[in-house]
């Protein structure tokens, strides 16, 4: 495998990762604007942890989600797949470390590193993978409320928070999709090569003189 696709891959994982560790703390995974006068206007955002409001003196109110199996069941599944995600990621760089190339980890076996690379691509896919359901649950749920005539309560948009959610799912996704397909175990231009043994000299004496030349001469023709 090439080291420029192994580095490039990992440093598309890695961002991806931090990204996902930005995204999960985010408050802003939608936002609503009550309207009214300037006094009264305030914006309400939440993600999956929190709800908070500020009104338009800068003043913010949070308030954490009170009980966990109260919410709604797309919110738990976003926490669980959301958290599914930094553990794969973190997994999937670990593995992706130890069978690059340019790494000195794990010897010099490369065929070995390459396997381990390629577990450190499905970890990477399985990262973008979660994060890409667990974003596009949530906005799909922010969707559907909002175009809903008869939903009474109160209608959210997307926040910033989902944008790089998906972001990170993109990167974590290509970065995985490069590791996979790019380690190969055996390549045409790597060949396994095979030592050369050139055949014994005392064997080869061996086969000469244990052969009997024939001779059309008796003994009485040499003087």
């Amino acid at each position: 495998m090439n080291a420029t696709v192994e580095a490039c891959a990992f440093f598309l994982g890695f961002l991806g990762w931090i990204m996902v560790g930005i995204t999960l703390p985010n408050r802003y995974w939608r936002v609503s604007s009550v309207d009214g006068n300037v006094i009264t206007t305030s914006t309400i955002y939440e993600n999956l942890w929190m709800s908070c409001a500020t009104d338009s003196t800068g003043v913010h109110n949070c308030r954490d989600f009170p009980s966990l199996l109260a919410l709604n069941g797309y919110i738990q599944a976003s926490r669980a797949l959301m958290i599914a995600s930094i553990v794969f990621g973190t997994f999937g760089i670990v593995a992706t470390l130890v069978g690059m190339k340019c790494s000195k980890i794990g010897g010099e076996n490369y065929v070995l590193k390459g396997r381990i690379a390629a577990v450190g691509g499905v970890l990477f896919l399985l990262q973008g993978i979660c994060t890409m359901i667990a974003i596009s649950w949530y906005a799909a749920n922010i969707t559907q409320q909002f175009f809903d005539d008869f939903y009474a309560g109160t209608k959210y948009e997307i926040g910033e928070g989902l944008y790089i959610g998906w972001s990170s799912a993109v990167l974590a996704l290509c970065g995985g999709a490069c590791l996979t397909c790019a380690c190969k175990l055996n390549s045409p231009r790597e060949k396994t090569p095979y030592p050369y043994q050139p055949p014994s000299r005392g064997h080869v004496m061996s086969t000469v003189t244990s052969q009997s030349v024939p001779s059309n001469y008796g003994r009485n023709a040499y003087v």
